[in-house]
């Protein structure tokens, strides 16, 4: 217990500051198209009464000045969303989906440059910089696919004068959340589903990253997106109450969807309550990583590396306790360790040789602190593992390793989470549904089934017929 314990120390220890990258100067070099500093509401770049800025987390230096929109942007962006849904729901599935691949298309051919963004803003080494830029294409890709698929029913009707039809139709305005951990992705996994649905949006971006936010708006605006019905309204952190407020309460608001803390969540859960808006809700998690006796000890701790320090361990995925069983845990943490420290690599995300950037801000480095109490849980029995990891008022993903497949196959199906990795540390895909249980949220995005989210059916009853 006592290895395992500094192990977790040491490897969440490393990335709460890097002083011996702070004589360098890193300075952020992209196409002064993709470098927006301004809201973007109904097709328009606006200004706000004043500024905040945007830092560099490994260096603390300044990378831009942002427009602080406040409850006036917002309510000027929720009008021209609702303004423009008019008629965005009235363009085909086909003429969206065409609208969404040329977005795609962009995000693709400026790859480059938008993971820079990434990196400088969020502070992730460029190889996840890049990764993320792929992740986030990739969803664009998948509904723009998935909008010519949105298929209602013809039910057998039980009287003969009659047909029974189950039309889907878009929900409208839906208002869009999001982190700063994955600047791009969390935005395109959303308004993908969304924008293929036939709804228009209101994205309110993290105030640590809103410049990869303000990047695809240009993007979407040279897809030929038509105006209002993708907005950006950045802001600070002393803003994001009031701003919220008004995106999850304004009565022309009909979803909102937000990825970040289960507290947050809460309360944003309240707010929409009062006008009853279908949400989604992506919350915390707190995912267990189970080593079993039988477990590929090289796999088990590849897929620990992979699980555990992406992004400096800043994912809403990432493994925070590790259970391994008594019979291999020794090797375990003696081949984890070894791992550790022959790959990671603390520095700006821009060199090529960083593998760990910084942590996002000071609050972010206090919360490590906290970890520093907890000790990995070594156990003996497949049920106690079981009762260690779903001792949570979360469940979003979980992860373990064996190679008995009837082991596998309990051990899936009652772990209380919304994913689950066997064998395997890296979870996301646009092909697949992504969400959890319990105090992790609510809904699912990604997959055939997020573009549900952003849909009401319609039972529509054709009587009068002749037999």
């Amino acid at each position: 217990m006592g290895s395992f314990f500094f192990l977790r120390s040491r490897c969440l220890l490393r990335p709460v500051g890097l002083p011996f990258v702070m004589h360098r100067q890193y300075s952020l070099d992209i196409s002064a198209q993709l470098l927006r500093t301004q809201g973007y509401v109904n097709g328009q770049w606006i200004n706000a009464p004043s500024t905040f800025p945007v830092l560099d987390p490994a260096t603390g230096e300044e990378i831009a000045q942002v427009a602080d929109c406040g409850p006036a942007e917002a309510k000027l962006a929720v009008d021209a969303a609702y303004k423009a849904f008019n008629s965005w729901k009235q363009h085909t599935a086909k003429e969206r989906s065409v609208l969404l691949r040329k977005w795609y298309d962009l995000l693709t051919l400026n790859k480059e440059d938008l993971a820079k963004l990434i990196t400088f803003e969020c502070g992730k080494p460029m190889k996840e910089s890049l990764g993320e830029i792929a992740y986030a294409a990739g969803f664009l890709e998948w509904f723009s696919e998935e909008a010519r698929r949105v298929y209602g029913d013809v039910v057998p009707s039980a009287a003969k004068d009659r047909k029974i039809l189950l039309l889907k139709q878009p929900v409208g305005v839906a208002s869009i959340i999001t982190p700063w951990n994955f600047p791009s992705a969390m935005i395109t996994r959303k308004v993908g589903a969304a924008l293929a649905a036939g709804c228009t949006v209101v994205v309110k971006p993290a105030e640590d990253t809103p410049l990869s936010a303000l990047a695809l708006a240009e993007l979407a605006s040279q897809a030929g997106i038509p105006a209002g019905v993708f907005n950006v309204v950045p802001c600070s952190r002393e803003k994001t109450p009031s701003v919220g407020t008004v995106l999850c309460t304004d009565p022309l608001v009909g979803k909102v969807s937000f990825t970040g803390s289960t507290a947050t969540g809460k309360i944003l859960l309240k707010h929409a309550a009062d006008t009853v808006k279908r949400v989604s809700m992506e919350l915390g998690g707190h995912a267990p990583f189970i080593v079993f006796d039988s477990a590929d000890v090289d796999k088990a701790v590849a897929g620990a590396m992979n699980s555990k320090f992406r992004n400096s361990g800043q994912t809403c995925v990432c493994s925070n306790r590790f259970l391994v069983q008594s019979g291999i845990h020794d090797r375990f943490i003696e081949k984890l360790g070894k791992a550790m420290d022959a790959e990671l690599r603390l520095g700006h995300g821009s060199d090529p040789n960083t593998t760990q950037g910084p942590l996002i801000n000071v609050r972010a480095s206090e919360k490590v602190t906290l970890f520093l109490l907890l000790s990995g849980c070594l156990f003996n029995t497949e049920e106690e593992a079981l009762a260690i990891a779903n001792a949570s008022h979360v469940g979003l993903a979980g992860y373990f390793f064996s190679q008995d497949v009837s082991q596998i196959w309990r051990v899936a199906e009652n772990l209380e989470v919304g994913m689950v990795g066997v064998n395997e540390g890296l979870l996301s895909t646009p092909e697949a549904s992504f969400g959890g249980v319990k105090q992790s949220g609510l809904g699912r995005e990604g997959s055939k089934y997020g573009i549900e989210e952003y849909l009401d059916v319609k039972y529509m009853c054709f009587g009068g017929l002749t037999p």
